[in-house]
């Protein structure tokens, strides 16, 4: 099996840990073992958990809590992975044969379209376009997209980079899409929960067609990557043949994930979690939006409505990947191009603002510099 290369998870993991100032980040401040357990918390009981091997599919609890969030799931849809990327791998791998076809929307998180390669025939994308200040799905470019080969349509929503998430009639046209060819809608919706603007999660795919397949975890919106859990929501005919090939990877997730996991799940305790990475996102974006707003010669920027992250094209004669290149290397501060996102025409950079907004402050401070360096050359 050839595997393209995962352009923007080799340059995050080269250099996170050597800048000064990693704004590559699209979480919030991750949440401590504390945090979740809370002061009332029986932490001892935690402490006594013994590091056994836990059910590979995720224990009953931690199933039932995850059902719980998505209207009309039982235990029984529900499995459990290494966090959100084993959950479109191992999901990719059970859909797409060698004859099949991906149709893929972009911008993305591109793990999507390098398994489309390497699982099935081939991959044709669709696009999210910007126009009028916003975000918007090109519907006919999606019709183009899908066809009698296509075997799976995958989107990310919330989207990553944009934090653009697709109205209901964007949605229906996605199912319209899928019901006329037969084909399966995988949806990455690990930023629902992390909403800018709203106290309600963002609307999912689960429940509007019988062919769907939610991936998700506790990274993002939860503000948890270090437990590496994700999982899967699908018809319960496919989670066998999700659950086959998990054997052949990681096989568990880990005792104390779990346990995890099926706390954090809890209704109560899980909006809790999202109140604080809400928290986190309503009060640092104003200090970035008015940065962006010190450069509105050559930015143009579309507000997200949901996650920590700002995507925001450009107008300067430098390729995204060389821009932020530069960046890091001139100034220490560490960013996402465009192109990482399937861009490749597309002049834009995708900037975390879920951290400490002091310390980011003083990052988008350095880039000033690289900015006005480039204005200045062209």
């Amino acid at each position: 099996m050839d595997l393209d290369l995962f352009t923007m998870e080799r340059y995050q993991s080269l250099y996170w840990h050597e800048v000064e100032y990693d704004l590559s980040e699209s979480g919030v401040r991750p949440m401590s073992v504390r945090d979740l357990l809370g002061p009332e918390a029986d932490a001892e009981s935690f402490v006594a958990t013994k590091l056994g091997y836990p059910l590979s599919e995720g224990s009953p609890e931690a199933r039932a809590n995850i059902a719980q969030w998505y209207p009309g799931a039982q235990v029984e849809n529900v499995t459990i992975a290494n966090g959100g990327s084993e959950a479109n791998f191992l999901t990719l791998w059970a859909l797409l044969d060698s004859d099949d076809r991906l149709a893929f929307m972009v911008p993305n998180y591109m793990q999507g379209r390098g398994l489309g390669r390497a699982f099935g025939k081939g991959v044709t994308t669709f696009g999210l376009r910007q126009s009028d200040g916003g975000w918007h799905l090109d519907v006919d470019e999606l019709r183009e997209a899908v066809t009698k080969k296509t075997k799976v349509i995958m989107v990310c929503n919330p989207n990553n980079p944009t934090g653009y998430v697709l109205s209901e009639a964007e949605m229906d046209a996605v199912v319209a899409a899928a019901e006329r060819v037969g084909a399966w809608i995988v949806s990455d919706e690990i930023y629902r929960g992390a909403e800018v603007d709203v106290d309600v999660a963002s609307p999912t795919f689960w429940g509007r067609y019988d062919k769907v397949v939610i991936t998700s975890g506790l990274s993002k919106a939860f503000a948890m990557p270090g437990l590496r859990v994700g999982w899967m929501v699908a018809p319960e005919k496919l989670i066998p043949k999700i659950w086959e090939r998990h054997d052949y990877t990681t096989l568990t997730p880990s005792m104390l994930s779990d346990q995890l996991c099926a706390l954090a799940m809890q209704p109560q305790v899980r909006e809790n979690i999202f109140a604080r990475t809400r928290g986190i996102i309503r009060e640092n974006l104003p200090g970035l939006e008015q940065w962006i707003g010190t450069h509105a010669d050559i930015f143009t920027y579309a507000r997200p409505s949901a996650g920590a992250i700002a995507y925001v094209h450009y107008d300067l004669p430098i390729t995204s990947s060389a821009l932020v290149e530069r960046i890091r290397e001139q100034v220490g501060v560490l960013l996402v191009p465009g192109d990482m996102f399937g861009l490749k025409k597309g002049k834009g950079i995708r900037f975390g603002f879920g951290y400490d907004i002091e310390h980011t402050q003083k990052g988008l401070a350095r880039v000033d510099e690289v900015l006005a360096q480039v204005q200045a050359e062209a």
